[in-house]
């Protein structure tokens, strides 16, 4: 039986040594328990998991420290870097809680996904609940506000520009909340660029330190949602400035941005 074996790589930053830190794991022969304990110990924004299935299937379980989660696209990411290479460029894969089914593709040395848009919750959004999510009574939102999903559904409310985007100071308790009674993974909050670019807070966790520097599933959101391709900048506030990049071809999204090795063992 093979050692497990735990590589860290950062994805989706501007520069070396920038990102947002995934851990992929191969050959743990570990419960989900086990795999949330490992998850919660390591305090890395995420793991995944990599198995195989009975079937030959290749499989991605995903863990953040605080809950298993059915997609996370960064360690998506970080898990093509490992498994794909020149001589095998593409892999079909699946996830582990919903068998959602994605490809990792390897073009001139960079690593995409390509996955499918999803169905979103119908939830009714009332004038008053972006507001009320982000402690920000009567803001008024640039469009109206939507639930779109790539696997993981977010509320996306696009604000005015940058400095409203970082002036937030959400209810994170509330958006929690109301996203486990309508299965929505949180809000992701946008706007656009004068370079014609976009850019988003991912507010989703408890805890203020724990915001997400780079989230693939809200890129893809976006781009069901605008229907045309995107490059999305975030975590600049959070000191880890990322860029995502995505395409829109006859409705399958491809989402891609630069990784990078940090250790391995």
């Amino acid at each position: 039986m093979q050692e497990t074996c735990v590589q860290e790589l950062l994805c989706f930053g501007i520069a070396a040594g920038g990102g947002n830190a995934a851990l992929v794991v191969r050959h743990a022969h570990s419960s989900a328990e086990q795999r949330q304990q490992f998850a919660r110990a390591r305090r890395k924004p995420a793991c995944v998991f990599i198995d195989r299935s009975g079937d030959g299937d290749i499989v991605l379980d995903y863990f953040y420290p605080h809950m298993r989660s059915p997609l996370c696209l960064h360690a998506t990411l970080a898990a093509a870097r490992v498994l794909l290479s020149p001589a095998q460029p593409r892999l079909e894969v699946r996830t582990a809680l919903r068998g959602q089914r994605l490809t990792l593709l390897m073009q001139e040395g960079e690593v995409y996904i390509r996955l499918s848009p999803q169905a979103a919750p119908a939830v009714a959004i009332t004038p008053e609940l972006p507001g009320r999510l982000l402690a920000a009574p009567g803001i008024a939102l640039v469009s109206p506000p939507v639930i779109a999903s790539v696997g993981s559904p977010k509320l996306l409310l696009e604000v005015a520009d940058s400095a409203a985007l970082h002036a937030l100071r959400p209810d994170l308790h509330a958006i929690s909340d109301w996203g486990q009674q309508h299965g929505v993974s949180g809000c992701y909050v946008w706007c656009r660029r004068p370079d014609g670019a976009l850019e988003g807070r991912n507010l989703n966790h408890l805890h203020p330190a724990a915001e997400d520097g780079a989230t693939g599933v809200a890129a893809g959101a976006l781009t069901v949602h605008l229907q045309t391709g995107i490059t999305l900048y975030q975590g600049a506030n959070l000191g880890m400035p990322c860029r995502l990049r995505t395409e829109l071809h006859d409705e399958q999204v491809l989402i891609g941005g630069r990784t990078e090795l940090r250790s391995s063992t």
